[in-house]
């Protein structure tokens, strides 16, 4: 066969795609050609291109059968050689009758050998490959250990590099025997029939048996009955169970010497190591490393300067012996005098990647599941990192004067000062928050009849409650004696905020204990107020909070209350900021700012969206979220939309005209606009007047708006999918859309809300959302976009998920339209001509 094989790539699914071509791209043999449904797949046929092998995904739905249909029906494709990709998730499987194929995390391991041992049955000039195993590996497609042995005596012929691992120090796997290697369990015996989960035990020479289970593969071809064993170690899954157990608990320990102490213990308990050690090093500290905590060897031990490997690890390198094998040699006095077999060094890094300490984990034998283990062990490294920067925060605060020395929380003036600045940082991106001011009911009396210890024990344990009730983005402190202050940040709804306080009294409706061991219960009551519903400035936003909190106390006590404006000032605030909008936008106040969307893969830009904003002359920069509301109700908003979207096309069609990156441009349309007779005819008139290809505009609609408060809405979004344009359903997951709703729009992305995004890592419940929503989404065949990413354990978790694009502020801010093109002109300068150009 000469010059480049083709190589068709059918399966709707754009990360696939992107993975199959990852794994190929270095096989500069192969010409490829990629279709994504039946229609394009047929389209791309009429020429008959030369094709040697298909790459397909066996996802079983209708269009993936008619493009094969349609495939098979082409003479020179009759007998095409076909490898199936199957679905990682559990339960899928390849299609009936079909052999070849493998799942889709083998896809950059094994698709290339899989593909050449294809076509080499296809083609008879081509060598047949020497390895065994290539006609075996669809069935090791879990990574786990395996060989391929001869029938009926079972004699292995090859064995996978997990496999010699598993059994170093045996002497060679290939020449033993199946019966040898693998015993059963139960009555089962070798040889074994085509299955998966026979469980055994797998008999390794030092005595160290493992146990596991295996899955068996059968082929009887013109070389011969051949069988394939591949082997799962259960210690796997017995480190994850107590990982996950482990990581459940860690947040229940303090972090001050006696507590990180403690997690260390629990820590070297449930993951069996023999020693765990965590040091202390931050970059603003001239001082050496500190060892805050030990577990396990008490002789003593070398000053961190003399232990080479942690010099590395404290320069950010991990370092890893826990998998079995030879691996790299790794000289250390301490791990020599420690005597571990396997250990690791690993950084503890805080959100910015600065290494603000380091942990030794190890042990004196191998307990199997290393690289299981050393996952465990990076899970409980960042809640160490966390807890070493609190800490920090805590010594810092107690040297400045700001930490209260009682609870360890933020004293008053601290807290005025963050309540300052996320007032400023609201004011900025519009962000809601919620400010509580709690009060214990008849603290007096706790002091005048038990003494001032245990009135300090009760402030301790009502602080820890306090701390335990909120997400770690909120801030509680102690304001002034028994009083209590909150900032819950990132609201949505005023409905989460008085769940919060809901929460709050239920938990302090608990008893109590004291040192003596008695106990005594002491309820709260709580005031509540929202920026900037209630107040735009601190003082006055405390006032209304301390207000709701007397509220409460004059209901009976123990209960919280929401504070309630005055209806006539409010009304007066609003009709002055209507007045000064409509003079906006005769006046030219309004700007667009853009903010990028990026691939979740490359990190490289394929879309924008444009961001209305507000610059008063003498108020400046004022937040959509004051003024897109009041827009609505005054009709404004129609004309505001008309000259956004119209200034944003032109405005990227000569960003399109410049770097010809094809960026997709993201514009939001309200209920208001949607429900304008002429929006389908004004929008194809701005595409008309600007040049933009509608292709590369994307209109987003908010999930709460509905059929109800929009009648024609799907007509009119059918409308607008007919000019060629994009349609988004921005803010997902806050309001109520059925699946059947989704399902009939014209959607092709979904857009995930920012107040899911920002909780990956502190609310498990809200990561259940964003992973649920991603699967759906892709389940409807629509991408999505997660918007609020701003930190890297953000883009990591959204990652693995397999969300498609990413928007926030770990990438970008929004940007004015100068700064924007300078980000677009850096882009084209550093990476000129190596990525392709984007495309919607």
């Amino acid at each position: 066969m000469t010059g480049p094989r083709g190589i068709l790539v059918f399966t709707p699914r754009k990360d696939t795609r992107r993975a199959v071509f990852d794994a190929l791209d270095a096989e500069g043999d192969f010409a490829l050609l990629s279709a994504r449904d039946a229609s394009q797949l047929a389209a791309l046929l009429v020429d008959a291109p030369p094709l040697h092998v298909a790459v397909v995904a066996a996802d079983g739905t209708d269009d993936i059968a008619q493009g094969l249909r349609i495939l098979r029906a082409r003479p020179e494709y009759a007998t095409l050689p076909v490898v199936y990709l199957v679905a990682d998730a559990p339960g899928s499987t390849a299609p009936a009758d079909h052999a070849d194929w493998l799942r889709e995390n083998a896809v950059g391991d094994e698709l290339v050998h899989r593909l050449r041992a294809a076509m080499a049955g296809h083609a008879p000039d081509e060598t047949p490959p020497v390895s065994f195993a290539g006609d075996y590996r669809f069935a090791f497609d879990t990574g786990g250990a395996w060989v391929v042995a001869n029938t009926p005596e079972g004699c292995v012929l090859e064995s996978g590099e997990a496999m010699n691992r598993l059994c170093m120090g045996d002497g060679p796997v290939a020449g033993r025997l199946l019966r040898e290697l693998f015993v059963l369990s139960g009555e089962s015996t070798w040889p074994l029939p085509d299955g998966d989960g026979h469980p055994c035990v797998l008999r390794r020479g030092d005595g160290r048996d493992v146990p596991g289970e295996v899955d068996v593969r059968h082929l009887v071809d013109a070389r011969g009955h051949r069988v394939a064993v591949g082997f799962r170690d259960l210690r796997v899954g017995q480190v994850a169970d107590r990982a996950l157990g482990l990581l459940a608990e860690l947040d229940a320990f303090p972090a001050d010497d006696e507590g990180m102490g403690a997690t260390a213990g629990k820590v070297a308990d449930a993951l069996g190591l023999d020693v765990l050690a965590l040091w202390s090093a931050f970059p603003e500290t001239d001082g050496e490393p500190a060892l805050v905590a030990r577990v396990g060897e008490r002789t003593e031990w070398p000053d961190a300067a003399d232990i080479p490997l942690l010099q590395l690890c404290l320069h950010g390198e991990a370092l890893s012996r826990l998998v079995e094998g030879p691996g790299v040699a790794m000289a250390d006095p301490l791990v020599e005098s420690l005597g571990l077999e396997a250990f690791a060094f690993l950084p503890l890094m805080d959100e910015r990647r600065n290494v603000v300490g380091a942990m030794l984990a190890g042990s004196r034998r191998h307990v199997g599941a290393g690289r299981m283990l050393e996952v465990a062990l990076r899970a409980v490294g960042a809640r160490f990192a966390a807890a070493l920067e609190l800490r920090r925060s805590r010594e810092q605060g107690r040297a400045r004067g700001l930490i209260d020395p009682l609870t360890g929380l933020p004293n008053r003036l601290l807290f005025d000062d963050r309540l300052d600045t996320t007032i400023r940082e609201a004011a900025r991106t519009g962000e809601r928050f919620a400010v509580l001011m709690i009060d214990l009911d008849r603290f007096k009396g706790i002091n005048d009849t038990l003494g001032h210890a245990a009135g300090d024990q009760v402030l301790s344990a009502v602080a820890r409650r306090l701390r335990a009730s909120v997400r770690g983005s909120d801030t509680v402190a102690r304001y002034a004696g028994d009083e209590f202050t909150m900032i819950l940040r990132h609201i949505v709804k005023r409905d989460d905020v008085q769940r919060i306080a809901e929460k709050v009294v239920q938990a302090m409706e608990l008893p109590l204990g004291l040192g003596d061991g008695s106990e005594l219960q002491s309820t709260v009551s709580i005031g509540v107020a929202f920026f900037p519903d209630d107040a735009l400035e601190s003082e006055a936003l405390l006032h209304h909070a301390d207000e709701a909190m007397y509220g409460a106390k004059s209901l009976g006590r123990n209960n919280y209350q929401v504070y309630a404006s005055n209806v006539d000032t409010s009304q007066q605030q609003q009709n002055e900021l209507k007045s000064r909008l409509r003079h906006a936008v005769r006046n030219g106040e309004l700007r667009v700012f853009y903010q990028p969307q990026v691939n979740t893969v490359s990190e490289d830009i394929v879309g924008m969206e444009a961001l209305v904003r507000w610059e008063h002359p003498g108020l400046g920069m004022i937040s959509p979220a004051f003024f897109i509301p009041l827009a609505e109700t005054t009709g404004l908003i129609v004309a505001i939309g008309e000259w956004v979207l119209r200034h944003a096309c032109e405005q990227a069609r000569l960003w399109q005209d410049r770097y010809g990156l094809g960026l997709r441009l993201g514009v939001n349309l309200s209920a208001v606009q949607l429900m304008q007779p002429g929006l389908v005819g004004e929008v194809a008139t701005i595409l008309r007047e600007t040049g933009l290809d509608p292709s590369l505009l994307e209109l987003e609609v908010t999930e709460s708006i509905s059929v109800k408060t929009v009648p024609h809405l799907e007509d009119t979004l059918q409308a607008l999918h007919a000019l060629g344009c994009g349609i988004a359903i921005d803010d997902f997951g806050t309001g109520a859309a059925s699946l059947d709703y989704l399902r009939r729009l014209p959607a092709g992305r979904i857009k995930i809300d920012q107040s899911f995004v920002r909780n990956i890592g502190v609310d498990p419940d809200d990561e259940a959302i964003v992973r649920s929503t991603i699967e759906m989404a892709h389940r409807l065949k629509r991408e999505v976009v997660a918007e609020g990413v701003e930190v890297e354990e953000h883009l990591q978790f959204l990652r693995a998920q397999g969300c498609d694009e990413l928007q926030g502020y770990l990438f970008c801010r929004p940007l004015p339209t100068p700064t924007f093109e300078k980000l677009l002109a850096e882009r084209q300068r550093i990476v000129g001509d190596r990525l392709p150009a984007v495309t919607a």
